[in-house]
This record gives structure tokens, C-alpha cells and sequence, in this order.
């Protein structure tokens, strides 16, 4: 038997992805309690570092932010948010200090710790902009797609880490092609979640397969996806009509469509090439985000429900990130096949 060995940092970059996990979840759960703007400053909340608690903080808050009475479980969860995604940032930071020191040794990547740096940076300066802009919808999506764009990453250098994946050999271009497109296809199905979320769409349609009882409901695609919203309203609670939100919401139905059809092509491209337990995970994890989003729809979006479609997106992109890995890395080392089967065999000969 022969010893999978990591490289250092891998143990750091599995605690990060767990935490941007919880993340990720916990942003999901702060916007579908209409906790947004729990805490009308940044990164404080009115002006403490937690939800004023005594009279004195409660009128402290009161004087200088008159226009948000506190609530305080609004506050707690949003300030909950702002802790784990703060401590997240501080565990990159470490990732991206401890590529710098090890640049040299082999199979040590740094450029991809860096980026993460950047991004979770980013992060931060969108976090702010979703108080300050007051929810503003361009801002809350771009939010959310950085979330998952930050564990997407962490799991990306997770698998950079570990060292020791076993090569898959006969691929094809058209399979590595694929999964390239069905990976796209899940990026651009969560950006349009994320779209539905912040303009609170998701039960513009209450019943399934129909919207509103017909096939093709009024729906208003031009303000729907109007891009240059105006900055300054209180987009809590959203300000679209009915008609533009059923155009959202029908077309991340049309997206959902799209991309079970794109997946389980690739699905079954890869139970060709047998990768029987790559094409049946892909399987699983559509077919939880299915019937989660259908839930969704007919039980009228339950909070727990809501917050297991996150997670459901979450667990597919991760999936699709996990194939184009392995599909890609292993292309692109030809002979380590190969060499690997020669290491096996001399491991036996010992």
C-alpha cells in the first residue's frame, strides 16, 4: 500500500473550505431573514463591535441611526455573518503567507493563494457596499457569486494540495470540453440565484411546472434584468413589480432546465469513459438541488429548505470543480500515468 502525502498547508486550506462553507450558508441565511441590514454601518454595528445590548448603546444607536430601530436578531445575525467571514479572511491571509515562505519547494502553489487573497479582499469591500448601498441588488448578487467564487478556490487549493490523485487515463478533448461548459453553466444558474435572491423573486411563482396557472405568464424581462438600477432606495423587501420578478424567477426556471440537461449529459459522457463514481456524484448532487429548488417553489420557500439550495449549489459547483480537475490535470501530465503504475509496482517488489 502506498501513502498519499500532502503538501503543507493542505490541512489549513480543508479548514478554510469548511469555514467558507459556513459562510456561505450563513450569508444565504442573513438575506432570507431580511437580516441585511441587521447592523446599518459597516463593519460595526451601530457604531459597536456587536448589537447594542445596554440602555446606553441602545440610545447611543438610537441618536445617530434614527432611521433604523434595532433589531436584535437581525443585528446577531448579520454581526455572526461578519465574524465568520472576517476570521475566513484571516485564514487566507495565512494560506497566501505561508505560499510566499515555501515558493521554492515543489508543487507549491502560490499564485493561487494570492488570488484567493484578492478575492476575499473583494470580498470585504462588497460586503461593506451591500449596507452602505442599502441592498442594492447588483451589489448583494456580486456578493454572493464572491462567496462561492472564495470556496470554489479553497477547494480548488485543496485539491492543488493533496498531492496524490490518482491519473485517469483514455480522456478525451470533447470530455474535458464538456465539463468546461457544464462548469460555466453552474456559475452562470448560481449568478442568476443570486438575482432572484436580491430581488426577492423567488416565490413569484407559487406553483409548478406552470407560473401564476399558465405556461408563459406576464412577465416584464426588460426591468426584470435592468442592470443600472438606481443607487439610493431601500432595496430591502426589493422594489420590482410583479411581472418583472416572474421574469426573473421564469428564467432561472429556463437556466435550471438548461443546466440539468448540460449535467446529465456529462453525466453520462463520464459513465462512458468510466468514471462510474465521477458521473454518479454529479448525479446526486443535481438531483438534490432539483428537488430542493422544487421544494422551494411548492412549500413556498421554508427558511431551512432556502438555506439547503445555497448549500445544493454550493455542493454542485464544488463537484463540477472536482471533475474539471481531475479531468484537466490529468491531460495535462501525459506520462504520469505511467510513472505512477511503476511506482505501484516497485511498492509491491518492496
Amino acid at each position: 500500500m502506498i501513502e498519499r502525502r500532502t503538501l503543507p498547508g493542505y490541512r489549513l486550506a480543508i479548514f478554510a473550505t469548511v469555514l467558507a462553507v459556513v459562510v456561505v450558508l450563513l450569508g444565504a441565511y442573513t438575506r432570507l431573514t431580511h437580516a441585511g441590514l441587521g447592523c446599518p454601518d459597516w463593519p460595526g454595528c451601530y457604531g459597536f463591535i456587536a448589537v447594542p445590548q445596554s440602555e446606553a448603546q441602545l440610545a447611543h444607536a438610537e441618536e445617530h441611526f434614527p432611521h433604523a430601530p434595532v433589531e436584535a436578531h437581525k443585528g446577531w445575525n448579520e454581526m455572526i455573518h461578519r465574524y465568520f467571514a472576517g476570521s475566513l479572511g484571516l485564514v487566507i491571509l495565512g494560506l497566501a503567507v505561508q505560499a510566499l515562505r515555501r515558493r521554492n519547494e515543489p508543487q507549491q502553489p502560490v499564485k493561487l493563494p494570492l488570488l484567493l487573497l484578492a478575492v476575499v479582499t473583494a470580498q470585504a469591500a462588497f460586503g461593506m457596499w451591500t449596507v452602505t448601498l442599502q441592498l442594492w441588488p447588483q451589489v448583494v448578487t456580486a456578493h454572493l457569486l464572491g462567496g462561492f467564487t472564495t470556496l470554489a478556490l479553497l477547494f480548488l487549493l485543496c485539491l492543488r494540495l493533496s498531492a496524490g490523485l490518482p491519473v485517469l487515463p483514455n480522456l478525451s478533448a470533447r470530455l474535458r470540453a464538456l465539463a468546461g461548459v457544464a462548469l460555466l453553466v453552474v456559475i452562470g444558474q448560481i449568478a442568476l440565484g443570486g438575482w432572484v435572491s436580491s430581488n426577492y423573486a423567488a416565490v413569484a411563482c407559487v406553483d409548478l411546472p406552470t407560473c401564476h396557472g399558465e405556461w408563459w405568464p406576464n412577465a416584464d424581462f426588460a426591468n426584470g434584468f435592468h442592470l443600472t438600477q438606481h443607487i439610493g432606495p431601500n432595496y430591502l423587501g426589493g422594489q420590482l413589480d410583479s411581472d418583472a420578478r416572474t421574469a426573473i424567477h421564469l428564467t432561472h426556471r429556463i437556466g435550471a432546465l438548461l443546466v440539468s440537461l448540460v449535467l446529465l449529459v456529462l453525466a453520462w459522457r463520464l459513465f462512458a469513459a468510466g468514471l462510474a463514481r465521477l458521473g454518479g456524484l454529479l448525479l446526486l448532487a443535481l438531483a438534490l438541488q432539483i428537488s430542493l429548488g422544487v421544494s422551494n417553489v411548492l412549500l413556498h420557500l421554508p427558511l431551512a429548505v432556502a438555506v439547503a439550495h445555497n448549500a445544493g449549489g454550493a455542493a454542485l459547483l464544488l463537484v463540477l470543480v472536482l471533475i474539471n480537475y481531475r479531468l484537466r490535470a490529468s491531460a495535462a501530465v501525459p506520462g504520469l500515468a505511467a510513472m505512477q503504475a511503476s511506482r505501484v509496482l516497485a511498492a509491491a517488489g518492496d
